[in-house]
């Protein structure tokens, strides 16, 4: 008898056992997910996306990763800048509700993010790199990130323990070397030392290709005697030759910047590789032309050390035995204007600087190779993560997961249309907003501060444009006056409007944008 009660014990004890190994072992299914965000590396330099550009980017791990994953044709960010779109990828939510408008607004304290969910699910969390919300990462079992904007060499970054909110860096800690290779060096790192039993988010974020544009000094001869295209409206001078409404932002003034780090480096902002890079006694044609040129190979020798370290991350992970079980992103936090219609920077609805280059590699579930067409947003990337994690899709997410669409299976009440707004209010950058579907995109620049940090004071004319993305894909002529497009513009301003009433942004708590709003027949009325 008693024989027989301890076989029917170490029966139950073997049971558990094996029990809590299924447990364990389905645990250790969930995907990792490496999250690579960069800076401003817009999809003209990639590489992948076509253009000018393609044949002379160095892009081999870029083309690595599209080639094992699928590549995002129509991504797009809701606020082109960075503080706004980070804020965005980390909340699924548009700047009116995480409060995220410009660039010196912190997440609000306690604010659900990403990257909390999944670590009250059993993921480990970590954040390495620029971080740029001014305050304390929340949400994150371990943050290792740049004060502000950091710099490109021997970059402080700084953890839990020595924290100061914004750009103070005081109390960090240097890390010898180029920025881009110290922050892959401190994201393997810290891989290394991770619970292997459990899955990860690992969010690594490169402060390039941000403006200085610097390098390491291994691509210093890359383009060294070589003349790059210039795109085809380099030589747009202002708003008279397009119909475009606003000034934007001229090469020249990138020129300038240039000027006053020569002769004044102890007051300015940044030192810029490659200096002195002198333009005087130039006409406005050669004086562009040679701040194109210099942008342009700047721009990609950053890059280039992007694409180095995601090869380096890549490796990791084969090295690691991990790589079929880890969804890789890369991705930026905007577009950026590499000279088209004379500009650089970013922020406007225009699709250099709306679009979102985005790659993702998941050899158990994405087929490679595959190019997906639909219109994703910023705000969907979390609510992909926490799917691809097992979570249901936390309410306070205002995007959606795609990850049917990744697998080829598009949704049939997939968005058609997407809303865009930047309130970071300038006279030459007007503040507006607008909504942009598969082949016409309609802007409304409101021109008002709303009280928003780091605005000007100087309001703008209301104005609209209109551009056919079939027909005038560079966005060359604005046609909101020709008669052939009344019928369209009318239905995309019925659109505009259910597209702020969605997502519950309408102006309602600014008394200044009500005339505004009625004038421009955008009233929203329940």
């Amino acid at each position: 008898m008693m024989i027989s009660k301890k076989i029917s014990l170490l029966s139950l004890f073997a049971c558990f056992f094996a029990f809590q190994k299924s447990v364990s072992q389905t645990e250790t299914k969930k995907p990792n997910i490496l999250f690579i965000l960069s800076d401003d590396h817009t999809s003209q330099s990639w590489g992948i996306y076509g253009g000018i550009l393609k044949d002379y980017v160095k892009n081999d791990q870029i083309k690595r990763l599209a080639d094992e994953g699928a590549v995002l044709n129509n991504a797009f960010c809701t606020n082109s800048i960075c503080t706004p779109s980070r804020g965005s990828i980390l909340t699924g939510q548009y700047s009116h509700i995480n409060q995220v408008y410009t660039l010196n607004e912190p997440l609000p304290d306690g604010h659900p993010n990403v990257a909390r969910t999944l670590s009250e699910n059993g993921y480990q969390t970590a954040i390495i790199g620029k971080w740029h919300l001014v305050g304390q990462p929340q949400g994150f079992d371990y943050f290792n990130v740049l004060p502000g904007q950091g710099r490109y060499w021997d970059p402080i970054l700084k953890t839990k323990e020595d924290w100061k909110d914004g750009h103070n860096s005081s109390a960090g800690k240097e890390y010898k070397g180029f920025s881009t290779d110290v922050i892959t060096d401190l994201t393997i790192e810290h891989l290394k030392k991770r619970d292997d039993k459990k899955p990860f988010l690992m969010f690594c974020n490169f402060k390039a290709t941000h403006e200085p544009f610097d390098y390491p000094e291994r691509f210093e001869s890359l383009y060294e005697n070589e003349e790059i295209p210039e795109p085809e409206s380099l030589y747009d001078f202002g708003p008279e030759t397009t119909g475009r409404t606003f000034i934007g932002q001229k090469l020249e003034k990138l020129g300038n910047r240039w000027d006053s780090a020569t002769k004044d480096p102890e007051n300015w902002w940044t030192t810029y590789p490659g200096l002195p890079y002198p333009l005087d006694g130039m006409d406005s044609i050669q004086k562009r032309k040679k701040i194109y040129q210099k942008l342009v190979k700047d721009f990609m020798r950053c890059g280039a050390a992007i694409n180095d370290n995601i090869g380096r991350l890549l490796d990791f992970l084969e090295e690691e035995g991990i790589a079929d079980n880890t969804i890789v992103v890369y991705t930026a936090d905007q577009g950026y204007f590499l000279g088209e219609h004379g500009f650089f920077d970013k922020r406007m609805i225009y699709e250099e600087s709306l679009r979102m280059p985005f790659v993702i590699r998941y050899p158990k579930e994405i087929r490679g190779g595959q190019r997906i067409d639909d219109i994703i947003l910023n705000i969907d990337f979390p609510a992909l993560l926490a799917d691809y994690a097992g979570i249901k899709q936390p309410g306070y997410m205002q995007g959606r997961s795609f990850r049917n669409n990744l697998k080829g299976n598009t949704p049939e009440d997939w968005r058609s249309q997407m809303y865009y707004r930047y309130w970071l209010h300038h006279p030459e950058r007007p503040s507006h907003f607008g909504i942009r579907n598969e082949r016409y995109k309609l802007a409304f620049f409101y021109g008002q501060p709303l009280n928003k940090k780091g605005t000007s004071e100087t309001t703008t004319e209301p104005a609209w444009e209109f551009f056919d993305l079939q027909k005038d894909p560079k966005e060359l002529h604005n046609a909101i006056n020709e008669e052939e497009y009344k019928p369209i513009i009318a239905t995309m301003k019925k659109a505009l409007i259910e597209e702020r009433k969605k997502y519950r942004d309408t102006d309602e708590q600014y008394p200044e944008m009500r005339d505004i709003l009625k004038d421009a027949k955008l009233t929203v009325v329940d």
